[in-house]
């Protein structure tokens, strides 16, 4: 039996569908992962064969205001899991990286967060790392899917109520279907060796800016839309994004065997998905 915490966002639904009884699924209502003697209570050591966290703060901006909340989260709840001794699969995020790499970062590059959700995610990983007997920590980018507030739901929302948009084009990385997410975590679980604890990226494959990704919805969506492009700085933010976190993903397809699609053909299954 596996421990899916932060069950009800994205990822966690999608895995509910992938994992279905053979998981137990938590949220805040069941778990509060910040209190440490609430964790040990619910999750003794032979109880489960892992856990996946997919329990984050995820508001970017917010977190500029909400740091200790952030921190809570994004920290404090990660170290709680690791220190149960049950493997961990944690997730974290592109934002780790300051952006202005001009190659796809690998595991081992320099982090330099930018923004509190970044430095937290980054503390996050490394507490993981420290207390964990066996983790995995999966660093993703853009995610979305047919669950929960994300860009393509917007995109599809702006887009019929609008005759055009502006989105930023020097923003560049690769979209995340949550559903190819879930889809590597389940191949990686039976695969977890114990003892081992190991950083690794993925994304779908390709590369856009948030600009090209917003097009391709109106696209696929048959909205008529028209999206032009503006820079960051003609649409600020309290939180600052990195401008270029494109993810290299040969290590975590070497290690596991893991194949990944395109961004593109991940965004039309979600969009049929989405029209039901």
């Amino acid at each position: 039996m596996f421990l899916v915490v932060g069950a009800n966002g994205q990822l966690g639904n999608e895995l509910r569908l992938l994992l279905q009884n053979k998981a137990e699924y938590v949220d805040r209502e069941e778990l509060d992962i910040t209190d440490e003697a609430a964790v040990s209570d619910y999750i003794t050591k032979d109880k489960y064969e892992a856990i996946i966290n997919c329990a984050a703060y995820t508001a970017v901006d917010k977190a500029e205001d909400e740091p200790e909340l952030a921190e809570k989260i994004n920290v404090i709840g990660p170290e709680n899991l690791a220190k149960t001794g049950v493997p961990l699969v944690h997730v974290s995020t592109d934002y780790v990286f300051d952006g202005q790499n001009c190659v796809p970062y690998k595991e081992g590059d320099e982090t330099a967060p930018r923004s509190v959700y970044g430095v937290t995610k980054l503390a996050g990983e490394k507490a993981v790392i420290e207390n964990a007997s066996t983790a995995v920590v999966i660093r993703t980018a853009w995610l979305y899917s047919e669950f929960g507030n994300n860009f393509v739901k917007t995109m599809q929302r702006l887009g019929a109520e609008r005759e055009s948009l502006n989105v930023v084009f020097d923003q560049i990385g690769s979209p995340t279907y949550a559903k190819d997410l879930a889809q590597a975590i389940v191949e990686i679980l039976p695969q977890l060796k114990k003892g081992t604890k190991e950083i690794y990226h993925f994304s779908n494959e390709g590369v856009c800016s948030w600009y090209d990704f917003a097009v391709e919805i109106m696209k696929k969506s048959n909205l008529s839309c028209k999206v032009f492009p503006i820079e960051s700085s003609q649409y600020p933010t309290k939180a600052v994004r990195p401008s270029y976190s494109v993810l290299n993903k040969s290590k975590i397809k070497t290690d596991f065997g893991i194949k990944i699609r395109h961004w593109e053909e991940a965004l039309q299954e979600c969009i049929n998905n989405l029209k039901g």
